[in-house]
């Protein structure tokens, strides 16, 4: 597979939020159309609903493994676990290259937001903030860890 890193940071600057560009990047690779997959991925921005949770990047990374391996049988703990397995193995991966999984720890923010409302996105909105790298960390582990067999 050819790598799709750059149109997944093409995503992030076009103004889909962190989840939406890393998830809309892969999930044709599973039969979703990008609508679909936009509509999905947009309440898991800003670290979840943007209260700076879990980094939107990752939770991209967890849907994904979900729509490549994930388990429809709630007795197949065996299924459950690996899956699980290979997300823990993801979200290490991505905190060890950028010394967190959660967003506000990313961002130097010390609490929850209080608004809801997405930031502008200006050219300083870009530059001061690592969201750019991250998404690009993201979709890299990606394809490394889930997508490396795929021709």
């Amino acid at each position: 597979m050819e790598s799709r890193v750059e149109l997944a940071v093409q995503k992030f600057e076009q103004g889909y939020n962190c989840c939406q560009a890393v998830f809309a990047t892969y999930a044709d690779l599973f039969g979703m159309t990008e609508e679909e997959a936009l509509k999905l991925s947009s309440p898991m921005g800003g670290g979840i609903g943007r209260m700076r949770e879990v980094c939107g990047a990752v939770s991209a990374t967890a849907l994904l493994e979900g729509l490549k391996e994930g388990n429809t049988n709630p007795v197949d703990k065996e299924a459950q676990g690996r899956t699980y397995e290979t997300v823990r193995r993801i979200a290490d991966r991505f905190k060890e290259e950028n010394g967190s999984i959660i967003c506000r720890d990313l961002l130097g923010i010390a609490a929850k937001e209080k608004s809801a409302t997405p930031s502008e996105r200006t050219k300083e909105y870009y530059s001061s903030r690592p969201c750019t790298g991250l998404v690009a960390s993201a979709a890299r582990i990606v394809e490394e860890e889930l997508f490396a067999d795929v021709q």
